[in-house]
């Protein structure tokens, strides 16, 4: 029994289900697999929605699940003091008041089981979200049946799931030292400098700001492709940013965890 047959046997234990589904490479494709194994009537995306978003990724999310059985939640992630003052913990108490609406969202629908996209790999990252997750009882099929990253884009690609090849990405906070206070204006300036690197194709991207400098994280096969752009200099600096560098090291996930 491969992996994939794992987890479809592990998803007919639960019977239905409500995933917590953000639009992204993981929850998508629990979200099919779901479907496909318990029929459309016994799966519900949870969808958990607010500045700690992009709109790009919000309406990529919500075209997804059009056709399945949804719900569409708005949250106020600045509700939330670790959120608003950018510790280094937020994920954990962010994570926690989203998982709420989702698990009352599950309950109103008369669901039992309440599901994430948590694969294997992020067992082995700082996650302060998955202790969150764990607490409230959330299971994570996927890492269950001990599938990695990889193995979700391959079997993705196999079925047919667009997004195979999407670039991970995090909360807009990440793109903020700890201990910023957040405003959404930040939030949306970051989703706007972002935003304008994928026009131009590059969308595994970080822009991580520091006051008035953006330091741009991309793959370093895309360094050639900003280094001759001066267009694109002029349009962060129309955003507001005085500064406009790029990150030798390339894109790093956990940016500022790493920071001594």
């Amino acid at each position: 029994m491969n992996h994939l047959q794992e987890l479809k046997a592990l998803l007919k234990t639960y019977q239905k289900v409500a995933i917590a589904y953000s639009g992204g490479c993981d929850s998508n494709f629990l979200y099919h697999v779901a479907v496909d194994t318990l029929g459309s009537d016994h799966v519900l995306a949870v969808l958990c929605v607010g500045d700690m978003m992009s709109k790009e990724d919000i309406e990529e999310a919500k075209s997804f699940i059009k056709d399945g059985q949804y719900e569409i939640v708005h949250v106020n992630v600045f509700d939330v003091d670790a959120f608003l003052n950018n510790r280094k913990d937020r994920c954990y108490y962010c994570k926690k008041m989203i998982m709420f609406q989702v698990i009352e969202q599950a309950h109103l629908h008369g669901i039992q089981y309440v599901l994430d996209g948590k694969n294997l790999d992020d067992e082995s990252v700082y996650r302060p979200g998955i202790r969150a997750c764990q607490e409230l009882g959330i299971l994570s099929p996927l890492s269950q049946v001990k599938m990695t990253k990889e193995m979700i884009r391959h079997y993705s690609q196999c079925l047919g799931i667009s997004t195979y090849a999407k670039p991970a990405n995090a909360c807009l906070a990440s793109r903020f030292p700890y201990d910023t206070v957040l405003t959404k204006e930040k939030l949306d300036l970051v989703s706007q400098a972002e935003a304008l690197l994928h026009q131009r194709g590059i969308y595994h991207v970080r822009v991580r700001v520091h006051d008035s400098l953006a330091r741009i994280e991309v793959e370093r096969s895309d360094f050639n492709l900003l280094l001759h752009d001066e267009q694109l200099v002029d349009e962060l600096e129309k955003l507001g940013f005085a500064y406009i560098t790029l990150d030798l090291k390339g894109i790093t996930s956990g940016s500022y965890d790493k920071v001594k």
